[in-house]
């Protein structure tokens, strides 16, 4: 797929858009103002794989508590970027805390949330100085909940003297668009470079997301930051974020990423890290850990013992990327079969970098091996799973050990 020339944005060490490969983000739901709380998220947001991490900056005393959390990160050594999230109030929270607007390395800015009437352009101006005398890009970022309640007013109103007047629903996504690229434009206009600027436009059903970016696409050539809004939970919400950013991302759209699902009570966040970047590996776009391919079960697997291996071998590998990650370059392009009998089984096996075979209802209790399409081994007893895992970690070092020796020399 060929995909949409953006300008490209720098976000500390972050390059999104300009061709560069698609970034994933995540959001805390820590109170800011709890520096120890969102230090240990933010922490293991970016060990799940997330390459930005965004935290809300809605009172003073989370503006203050920003230095400190970059401060702690820093000393443990994790380096990812924070973006700071503005509603309402960011226009003070930045002029009065320097030191947070100076430790934040993007600011996310809503135009329906910036002010209303005379207020909202100086208030919105405020801003924009702020990114000018650090430094720092901008996502101007549209939600269709909180929209602009004027512009809408005001389009709504243009629509209905039309000798033939759109859809309400047509106007509110064009009102989103429009929200977006003025914004944008007045920013430039105030003196902030376009590769400087990412523009989202969130919605939270998927035709309006896919009709909304599409028009995007055609009508600027500005970063943009994909995300369904108030997907919702589990399945639900992960369907529905792919579904509508799979097609975005097929036709070239999108340069950022992020799955806002709504966590199980007392679930990690993380979850939707992970989705991001299965949405990006499944689609051939990027590859951030080992992936496993696992037959579904049928009646001949009445054994439900290759589905806990495929469990289990998954974990395993997505446990030891961010130990291997540094070590074994190009570990993550190595695709597992976990297969559970002999219909499909050897074949899919030999297609693996690495694949088992295991034995289905009334076949011989055995497991043969595949390492780069030859078998190598047959396994069997009580110690399979331990045995493959043994297998997997030995070919890793061999295999992608080499090709870092090689690179050194």
């Amino acid at each position: 797929m060929k995909r949409r020339l953006s300008r490209q944005v720098r976000v500390g060490g972050v390059a999104i858009g300009g061709g560069a490969p698609i970034v994933v983000q995540s959001m805390t739901n820590t109170d800011t103002a709890d520096v120890r709380a969102t230090v240990d998220q933010v922490a293991e947001l970016a060990r799940a794989g997330s390459e930005l991490v965004r935290i809300t900056v809605n009172s003073p005393e989370a503006a203050a508590a920003v230095p400190r959390i970059r401060e702690r990160l820093d000393l443990t050594g994790c380096r990812v970027p924070l973006v700071g999230d503005f509603h309402f109030n960011g226009h003070k929270l930045l002029t009065h805390f320097p030191d947070c607007a100076r430790e934040l390395a993007k600011y996310r800015i809503n135009p329906g949330n910036v002010g209303r009437g005379a207020k909202r352009d100086d208030q919105f101006a405020a801003m924009i100085d702020c990114a000018l005398e650090y430094g720092k890009p901008v996502r101007i970022g549209v939600n269709w909940g909180s929209l602009d309640p004027e512009l809408l007013a005001r389009m709504m109103d243009e629509n209905a003297r039309r000798s033939e007047p759109l859809a309400a629903d047509e106007v509110m996504r064009e009102a989103v668009i429009r929200s977006a690229l003025e914004s944008a434009r007045q920013a430039e206009q105030w003196g902030l470079d376009a590769e400087r600027i990412v523009i989202s436009c969130k919605m939270s059903q998927v035709q309006d997301l896919i009709g909304v970016y599409r028009a995007l696409a055609e009508r600027c050539d500005y970063a943009l930051h994909l995300g369904l809004t108030e997907a919702g939970m589990g399945s639900k919400g992960i369907v529905a974020s792919t579904a509508a950013m799979a097609v975005l991302l097929q036709e070239g759209i999108g340069d950022t990423i992020r799955v806002s699902l709504t966590p199980q009570p007392g679930g990690s966040r993380t979850r939707e890290v992970q989705v991001a970047q299965e949405i990006l590996q499944t689609m051939g776009l990027r590859a951030f850990t080992p992936m496993v391919s696992a037959c579904p079960g049928c009646g001949r697997t009445t054994s439900s013992y290759f589905q806990e291996l495929a469990e289990k071998i998954e974990s395993y590998l997505r446990a030891q990327m961010p130990l291997w990650r540094e070590s074994y370059p190009g570990v993550e392009q190595m695709r597992v079969a976990v297969m559970g009998c002999v219909v499909n089984g050897p074949g899919e096996s030999k297609h693996a970098n690495i694949g088992i075979s295991l034995p289905g209802t009334n076949e011989v209790p055995v497991a043969p091996v595949y390492v780069d399409g030859h078998k190598t081994v047959t396994l069997k007893g009580d110690r399979i799973a331990e045995e493959f895992q043994a297998i997997v970690a030995s070919y890793v070092r061999e295999k992608y050990g080499a090709a870092l020796h090689a690179s050194a020399k």
